[in-house]
């Protein structure tokens, strides 16, 4: 553990409480948080502590002008039942890269690095032994001055939570392409992952649910004929034997499972296109029958594979027993996750063995 780190744990745990085998997604807490203050152009207060309420004021900047970024991340367990962490290093990268675009403070690499491996290695009971669940990780930025005015703020709080979680997407989903609304446009903060993109998303994925779809596939803003993402992942076809996926512009996020899916299945041989994707095509391709499957990735979501697409009045319905690309996958990153895949890239650390 890194002296660096204030430590004060609980007195006793609440993971014997947990039913491993019932985890709702995002309800459930571990024993510990961690947290970090800005103030005076620096980060320090480093400290993993019991998880608390926070006091905060009611003219929090964050709240009035929505300066508030965050990651997820998952850890899972090994053949021996050791903690392991998936590309941590990525996950920092994005984060500042959130930052950056949100006028806010990078975090040190450093300091991120060793807060998550400490905190997961301190947590590592909370991590459920089953394929397809994991411990998920929140880190979480946002503005703390008090006072009213649209500018940045000058203090920032960095917290990272753990949640034991099951599977996000138990089962295919399905999906309506949005023509009236948007989730972003270029010049906007799409590529960051800030929670008003999420809070943009809210209603029109309720109109979406009410329809009988799971979620909303977004299309460009301008135009609104080009594929964009999923509310809570990115989104690939194969057409022809071909994997195609929407390239990152600015408007979509840069999903680490989606960058880590890509390399796969191209050493696997399957020709991967990063391009754009007029839905009009996606449409032609199921009615020539080409497109043999569509499914997502994200750290939540991992592999979703989707069963029914809406655009218009067309309804496009999806053989699973057709879904040989994500089933390869799938299996894969979780067999990296749970090392019963080699890991030839180094992507799989275990938790609590880093050092600066």
């Amino acid at each position: 553990m890194s002296q660096a780190i204030k430590i004060t744990k609980v007195a006793h745990s609440n993971v014997d409480s947990l039913d491993f085998d019932n985890i709702p997604f995002g309800k459930i807490f571990t024993d510990h948080m961690y947290e970090a203050h800005y103030e005076d152009g620096k980060w320090g207060s480093f400290a993993i502590k019991p998880l608390e309420n926070l006091s905060v004021h009611p003219g929090n900047l964050a709240w009035h002008y929505g300066q508030s970024i965050f990651e997820g991340m998952k850890a899972t367990k090994g053949k021996d039942g050791a903690p392991l962490l998936f590309r941590p290093e990525e996950h920092i990268y994005r984060l500042n890269a959130s930052a950056a675009r949100m006028c806010m403070p990078e975090f040190p690499e450093a300091a991120f690095l060793d807060a998550i491996h400490t905190i997961v290695k301190m947590e590592e009971a909370w991590i459920p032994p089953s394929e397809g669940s994991a411990l998920y990780i929140r880190p979480l930025m946002f503005a703390t001055d008090e006072a009213i005015g649209v500018r940045p703020s000058e203090k920032y709080t960095l917290l990272i939570m753990c949640l034991p979680v099951g599977p996000y997407y138990p089962k295919p989903v399905s999906l309506l392409a949005d023509t009236k609304y948007i989730r972003a446009a270029m010049g906007g903060v799409g590529e960051a992952k800030t929670a008003g993109n999420y809070a943009a998303s809210l209603y029109p994925a309720k109109l979406a649910k009410e329809e009988g779809y799971d979620q909303i596939m977004w299309l460009d803003a301008k135009e609104h004929k080009y594929v964009q993402e999923v509310g809570t992942m990115n989104i690939f076809f194969v057409i022809d034997g071909k994997v195609v996926t929407p390239i990152t512009e600015g408007t979509i996020l840069k999903g680490i499972t989606r960058k880590t899916i890509i390399q796969l299945l191209e050493e696997k041989g399957y020709d991967v296109e990063q391009r754009r994707i007029n839905i009009d095509e996606i449409v032609e391709a199921y009615k020539a029958g080409t497109l043999s499957e569509v499914f997502g990735t994200g750290t939540a979501a991992v592999i979703a594979n989707v069963n029914k697409l809406k655009y218009k009045d067309t309804v496009m319905d999806f053989d699973q027993d057709k879904a040989t690309v994500s089933a390869y996958a799938k299996s894969t990153i979780n067999g990296l996750r749970n090392q019963t895949v080699e890991d030839t890239h180094n992507w799989v650390v275990e938790a609590g063995t880093y050092t600066a």
